[in-house]
């Protein structure tokens, strides 16, 4: 049985309900396909994103809040920046950064010296930051080590990604369950179980059917499926108020160089152009802003 147009962009939630464990499967589709649209990836900078977006949503699903987790990545590998965002509402976006002329081979560094930094930021309230040493060259292994020394929570993911699909499973114990040993005894039962499911099985199956072919004899509360969509939240007055954050004179000496101020969005490549007139414009609306001197 191979998925069907229901079964994309999802995330479905379940709980063991013997085991005091609970699991995430996400499957990205069209919103995978959005995050690389018109930006050439190398396979295995790809696979990282890929690994990133569907971490990001699945961390995003085990913290009751609203608003953002990112998930950020810093290093001196292959690549050298790696960042991925979701939101409460399932809305997920990313990007990465890659040493073009490095010589990539399979035995090369991805992330070489480097840090893992997750940030929660509530749309009420303090932010959150933890920060740990890259350990591992992959996301999988990061956030494990994440869990493992920031958290203390016992943590799995297992992923499947090619250039169709991004498909992640995860598998956490839950806090108020880590000191009883019975709890223990049940993790490394579903651990070994879940060990068993192949990248195919991964990326054919729908959510429901690996959840079934994995852990078919235990207790498990399902919960409804919620859609995943990639989305950024970039826009025209977000620009502008970078630009006036920059100053008057500093965007009238880009414009001077280059004829008009051109602004890409890295995650989703859309194209902002400023040419005199609208400068002026921008400038002469703001409040505050500092108009240059001429001489």
């Amino acid at each position: 049985m191979l998925i069907t147009d229901n079964d994309k962009d999802q995330l479905l939630r379940f709980l063991f309900n013997e085991h005091g464990v609970r699991g995430e499967i996400i499957s990205l589709d069209a919103s995978w396909l959005a995050a690389q649209d018109n930006h050439q990836y190398p396979k295995r900078v790809a696979e990282q994103l890929g690994q990133a977006l569907a971490t990001s949503l699945l961390l995003s699903a085990t913290v009751k809040f609203n608003g953002t987790l990112t998930l950020q990545i810093q290093g001196d590998g292959l690549i050298n920046m790696l960042v991925a965002q979701a939101t409460d509402r399932q809305a997920v976006r990313g990007l990465a950064h890659w040493q073009e002329e490095t010589n990539e081979t399979e035995n090369s560094s991805l992330f070489g010296n480097g840090r893992l930094v997750l940030t929660i930021k509530p749309d009420q309230g303090e932010p959150y930051q933890g920060i740990v040493s890259l350990e591992g060259d992959s996301i999988l292994e990061a956030v494990q080590t994440y869990f493992k020394q920031s958290e203390q929570l016992k943590t799995r993911l297992w992923f499947a990604i090619n250039e169709q699909r991004a498909v992640g499973l995860l598998l956490q114990e839950l806090p108020a369950q880590q000191d009883e040993q019975s709890e223990h005894d049940g993790w490394q039962h579903l651990e070994m179980l879940a060990n068993t499911i192949t990248d195919a099985e991964l990326l054919d199956l729908p959510a429901q059917q690996i959840i079934h072919r994995l852990f078919h004899e235990e207790s498990i509360n399902l919960y409804e499926p919620q859609t995943v969509k990639f989305q950024c939240d970039c826009s025209k007055e977000k620009v502008e108020a970078s630009l006036i954050n920059l100053g008057h004179s500093e965007v009238l000496s880009i414009l001077e160089e280059k004829g008009a101020v051109e602004v890409d969005c890295g995650y989703c490549n859309k194209h902002y152009n400023f040419d005199s007139i609208d400068i002026e414009q921008l400038f002469s609306d703001a409040p505050n802003a500092a108009t240059p001197v001429l001489h």
